[in-house]
């Protein structure tokens, strides 16, 4: 539901927006260039309204290790990827420099509005100079192979209506079911979020990125996920921030943070090392194995919590 409503919305929109004469570039570049993380951002939304703001904190630092890691880990090893080097002198670079800002905001324990205006700020900043980058034609236009050709306003209303209904049922539907796991399990739902969540709200991600690497379509795919990560950082981050503001896990400021931060820096040292301006197989198979060592410390972590909470209970008088 999460994915095809997503992409029914993206659709929907382009062709409302198309219709009202606005240029196809402008909407490649915004509206369906951001279309990957609209399931991050409802679903954080939604668990910020419903009181489980740890959810939505998670979901946006889960799905950006998940998709540096995992996402990208899976497409090298699929076909290894090309990397130009404006991605890798400026783009990587200031991800990493906005992931860190980020985390900084973060250090003190607290999701506040002002953070979250901060960054929904930064994600405004950021979406007006890709579109002035793109009117200059120094932008990438491959979005612009998504946006519909002419439709009629009745069709576009329909698709971005129906998107919008199934892809905001998805999103309740992940993440009532995400609480109820969370709550059998006993585990908090900042680990769920980091997960389970996560990894759903990722999907849309996996599969363009997978396919553009099997099309040899490199730039794509690498842009896609920068691209998803900034919008994670900035909008998926900081709308929880503004609806409901939270305290921060001890864990994500010594856990999650760090572990962001982290696998950003191993995917600029693997451009960087020979074979220059390619992420190999075996750059592929690090990056996955980082995942799947990160998965495992979480687990180890909530599964501690989990004893030592039950301990605590059994002493009680």
């Amino acid at each position: 539901m999460l994915v095809w409503g997503a992409d029914r919305f993206v659709y929907g929109a382009a062709g409302c927006a198309r219709s009202f004469g606005i240029p196809p570039l402008i909407i490649g570049l915004t509206i369906v260039g951001f279309g990957t993380s609209a399931p991050e951002l409802l679903v954080s939304s939604l668990a910020a309204l419903e009181g489980e703001p740890g959810m939505g904190v998670g979901n946006a630092l889960g799905s950006n290790i998940t998709n540096v890691a995992l996402v990208l880990g899976i497409a090298t090893l699929v076909r290894p990827l090309a990397v130009q080097r404006n991605i890798v002198v400026v783009d990587i670079p200031v991800l990493l420099a906005v992931m860190t800002g980020a985390f900084l905001l973060l250090i003190d324990g607290e999701l506040g509005r002002v953070d979250g205006a901060l960054l929904l700020g930064g994600l405004t900043l950021m979406i007006a100079i890709i579109v002035r980058q793109g009117l200059r034609g120094k932008a990438p236009t491959d979005a612009l192979d998504d946006v519909p050709d002419k439709m009629d306003g009745k069709t576009a209303v329909f698709w971005l209506v129906v998107g919008l209904a199934v892809l905001l049922g998805g999103a309740k539907l992940l993440v009532d079911n995400a609480v109820a796991i969370a709550t059998s399990l006993g585990v908090d739902s900042t680990v769920i979020g980091l997960t389970v969540v996560a990894f759903g709200t990722s999907l849309p991600e996996l599969a363009a990125t997978v396919v553009a690497a099997r099309k040899d379509e490199h730039d794509i795919a690498l842009g896609n996920i920068i691209g998803s990560n900034m919008f994670n950082v900035l909008g998926v981050l900081g709308l929880p921030g503004i609806i409901a503001p939270a305290a921060i896990d001890e864990d994500v400021l010594f856990r999650d943070g760090p572990v962001m931060l982290g696998v950003v820096a191993l995917l600029w040292l693997i451009t960087v090392l020979p074979p220059r301006g390619k992420i190999p197989r075996w750059g592929g198979a690090i990056m996955a194995g980082v995942f799947g060592l990160y998965i495992a410390w979480v687990g180890v972590d909530s599964y501690g919590e989990r004893t030592a909470a039950g301990t605590a209970v059994e002493v009680q008088p």
